[in-house]
């Protein structure tokens, strides 16, 4: 690995380790107080809430942890141990264990797909919750069954669930997923590149964060055939109630993401009574890397 030094402004984050669930999850924390939980998702780990943890470190307890089989967590083998209940009970140990019984979730992507369920199983944990750019399940399940427009921009799922994915998204120094995280309003550094190419790295890694799509029940058809029949059982087996969010919820959306369109927020209210929505027209589905002080100021303003 190569070594990075990370700019002044985060020296005062630190590192810690956490036996929960049967793993041994690695997280950064800042500050005291009440707990905020940030989950990231994929390609991403705690890396991606370095500013976040600033922000919020000032009057909480701010957390970011790498989601198990990334970065510096453990990385079960088996594809079993991705499923969606299992990294539920990974947060919630995890606030346990940082002796907290109520605190506020801000999730993307993978994060999100894992924070929907977690406050539909346990809201009594949780104060209030944010998505960015994560789908709610109900409401992603109905999109890939039947709208065009998200069963093509998730194509790319086919390819993250075969076995040639590793080899794929590693090549010439992981050049494809530095192309996929990185837009023009981005502004990586070498120094981001660097850790993120560091993350990957970690043995099994990658493997790891593949595996969550490898777990998951949402594989789109293929362009040329009708609703997968994964996909199908799911939604003819969803129990409306059980999909309700009962927790005052911020939804942040960058309108330009091209993996995950703007269709996952018709209908959202449905299950989400205590719903804020907030769009960010200009953002990709990379928006915390994007815009983190604008990101921050909308956290900042629900959660005060």
């Amino acid at each position: 690995m190569t070594e990075v030094k990370l700019d002044e402004k985060y020296k005062g984050l630190e590192h810690e380790y956490a036996e929960v669930n049967g793993v041994q999850l690695h997280y950064v924390t800042m500050g005291e107080g009440k707990l905020i939980m940030f989950a990231h998702g994929f390609p991403e780990f705690w890396y991606l809430w370095k500013d976040q943890l600033v922000e919020f470190g000032q009057d909480h307890q701010a957390v970011a942890l790498d989601m198990r089989g990334y970065n510096l967590s453990s990385k079960p083998q088996e594809v079993d141990q991705y499923r969606v209940n299992i990294l539920i009970e990974d947060l919630r140990a995890l606030a346990e264990y940082l002796g907290h019984r109520k605190f506020i979730l801000v999730a993307h992507d993978w994060g999100g797909v894992v924070a929907w369920p977690f406050a539909m199983q346990h809201p009594d944990w949780l104060e209030k919750l944010v998505i960015i750019n994560a789908p709610h399940t109900g409401v992603f399940a109905r999109l890939l069954a039947k709208n065009k427009d998200q069963q093509s921009s998730s194509q790319y799922i086919r390819m993250f669930r075969t076995s040639e994915a590793e080899k794929i998204l590693s090549e010439n120094n992981y050049a494809t997923l530095l192309d996929t995280i990185q837009t023009d309003r981005t502004n990586f550094t070498e120094t981001d590149k660097q850790m993120y190419i560091n993350a990957w790295s970690q043995p099994g890694a990658l493997t790891g964060g593949l595996n969550y799509y490898r777990a998951s029940p949402f594989e789109p058809s293929a362009p040329d055939e009708e609703t997968g029949e994964r996909v199908d059982k799911f939604v003819s087996t969803m129990n409306r109630e059980a999909l309700m969010v009962r927790v005052p919820t911020l939804v942040i959306w960058g309108e330009l993401d091209t993996a995950l369109t703007v269709h996952n927020l018709d209908g959202l209210d449905e299950f989400v009574p205590d719903l804020t929505i907030k769009r960010i027209p200009d953002g990709s589905h990379w928006v915390i890397n994007e815009q983190p002080e604008r990101i921050n100021a909308l956290i900042r303003d629900f959660i005060k």
